[in-house]
């Protein structure tokens, strides 16, 4: 697929002067300018500390829902977190399960699973919390949209009070507490916090009124680190303070859960990479396959024993997981294949598992670039997930189809829904027919360059400089850099042919390159050909030596 190139307009002079002010190197730089930074923030960004936090009491309803955790503490009443299946519930809950452990106070825990109930709070689960005699609902990364459910359980006798991080709805639940930084009446400076992140600003907001030591609940941003970078929110301002402290603990951690996890997935690097590709889908893993207690327990056990057993649970089903997504996604690439002209892949199917079409379908707008949609039959029903592309807001073409489902939510880029089958080929007719008129097909793969590297930038002290980004995510991906007219010295495919390899010469200057799933157009190229490659860069290591290296994005014949 044919990208367009796009270089960041970049103010040299302003770059050159950020480099030289704050000793990094011109990406670095670049970023820092892009990001429109000013002196203070900048050293923030760079050397983020624990004085970095913002007040948590400036968050709508928290001092009242400390007053009502501590009258609930005070008269031994049952408290109960509930959380969610993905990676930030499972560590919003661990955070104050494990706080309120530390505290003496043994608290309840429940996690909804993803097949049989869904996301969020559900009136059955409700039902059963109040019959074991809680008094107090404490919800995590859920509950904003939950009216019903918060309604019921008053008329049971509990309180709610909500914690959640999710766009709030005009019509909030009548909780005792609704804390969401994005409430319109919300004065916190920065409303981008993932839930386990609005989690750990409570125990923060608890230990203050309390007069607990900053220790006692700085010691669990290591799992609010995972939660944060887990859950794709932009790693900037606050988010950034939590997952850069949180790094340096996850790497010493006393969580013997992750501590274990850590060790059985054999990463050697503590980085956000590590975190986004080791740590995350293990979690994952287990909402996905209906499993969710599991992670949950090896976050709270205290055994090693229980936390390897547990570990080893989480690598099983994460390979169980890779297994079932490479089939769904091998049935899809044979469904398109009759269906390549049209403007979205929209394919159903039964037996798929709809607690993994949602990867395939990335996957398989990735390979595409069109929006997909995947839905699973289950007799009569049908469940899917959407992924889109710049530009084509599906979660509107969905809408503009919603009397043929049951239900659907989401936004621009990813949705979920549920209709009968029956309705399957008309929702599909519908939606591809508001695709055209949208003009789809003027919608090009771009490719963003951040900034253009010559010879005199491969300088591994330099390049290393790059690590002060870190971590990387939503909001601060890796820097993608241009590297022009290069010589190839050497070309081979690697992996039965699955990836390209490449020794690459500017000068007297070697660079090494892989494009990993690129082995096809190891025949498109040869030595001596001069080319122009996108990618990031970086030191790989081998055998006690430090080479700079690229990891290929695009490539092609410099003109």
């Amino acid at each position: 697929m044919i990208k367009t190139w796009r270089l960041k307009e970049n103010d040299e002079d302003k770059i050159a002067s950020i480099a030289n002010k704050y000793g990094v190197n011109n990406i670095v730089a670049q970023r820092l300018v892009e990001y429109n930074l000013k002196d203070e923030e900048i050293k923030v960004f760079l050397n983020p500390t624990r004085k970095d936090f913002h007040n948590p009491f400036l968050l709508p309803d928290m001092e009242q829902a400390i007053e009502r955790i501590i009258k609930a503490i005070n008269n031994k009443e049952k408290i109960i977190v509930y959380g969610d299946y993905d990676a930030d519930g499972i560590t919003s809950t661990t955070i104050i399960k494990r706080y309120m452990k530390d505290r003496g106070i043994e608290i309840g825990t429940y996690i909804p699973n993803r097949l049989d109930e869904g996301y969020g709070l559900n009136k059955t689960a409700i039902k059963e919390i109040a019959n074991e005699g809680y008094n107090l609902i404490i919800t995590v990364d859920c509950g904003i949209t939950a009216i019903k459910e918060t309604l019921l359980a008053k008329e049971l006798g509990m309180d709610i009070i909500i914690t959640d991080h999710h766009e709030v709805p005009e019509e909030l639940p009548n909780a005792v507490a609704v804390i969401d930084a994005k409430r319109k009446d919300s004065n916190y400076p920065f409303k981008e916090l993932a839930g386990c992140g609005v989690a750990f600003k409570l125990i923060q907001a608890l230990s203050i009124k309390l007069n607990i030591a900053e220790n006692e609940w700085l010691k669990y941003i290591d799992i609010a680190c995972i939660g944060t970078i887990s859950d794709i929110v932009p790693l900037k301002d606050e988010n950034r303070v939590i997952a850069k402290l949180g790094l340096k603990l996850v790497s010493v951690t006393r969580n013997i859960g992750l501590k274990t996890l850590i060790e059985i997935s054999g990463y050697k690097k503590i980085d956000s990479t590590f975190i986004s590709f080791g740590i995350s889908p293990r979690i994952n893993a287990c909402g996905r396959m209906g499993h969710q207690e599991d992670a949950l327990n090896l976050f709270l056990t205290d055994d090693p024993i229980e936390a390897r057993k547990l570990a080893t649970k989480l690598e099983n089903y994460n390979k169980e997981r890779q297994d079932i997504e490479k089939n769904i996604y091998n049935q899809a690439l044979e469904a398109i294949e009759k269906e390549k002209n049209e403007p979205c892949v929209i394919i159903g199917k039964e037996g798929w598992h709809h607690g993994v079409i949602g990867i395939v379908a990335s996957k398989i707008t990735d390979l595409t670039y069109k929006p997909s949609i995947l839905v699973c039959f289950e007799g009569e029903n049908g469940k899917g997930s959407g992924r889109s592309i710049k530009g084509f807001d599906l979660h509107e073409a969905v809408k503009n189809n919603d009397s043929y489902l049951t239900a659907f939510g989401g936004h621009s880029m990813a949705i979920g829904l549920s209709l009968n089958v029956n309705n399957f080929e008309i929702f599909k007719q519908k939606v591809q027919e508001y695709a055209r008129n949208s003009k789809i097909e003027e919608l090009k793969p771009e490719l963003l360059i951040d900034y253009q590297i010559i010879s005199k930038d491969l300088d591994i002290e330099k390049i290393k400089q790059l690590e002060v980004l870190e971590p990387y995510g939503e909001g601060n991906t890796l820097p993608v850099i241009i590297y022009k007219n290069l010589k190839i010295d050497s070309i081979r495919a690697l992996s039965e042919g699955k990836h390209l390899k490449l020794i690459l010469l500017d000068g007297n200057s070697y660079i090494d390159a892989i494009g990993f799933n690129m082995g096809d157009l190891t025949n498109q190229f040869q030595i001596g050909d001069k080319v122009d490659i996108v990618g990031n860069i970086g030191i790989n290591q081998f055998r006690n030596t430090e080479n700079i290296s690229i990891t290929l994005k695009d490539i092609r014949k410099s003109i």
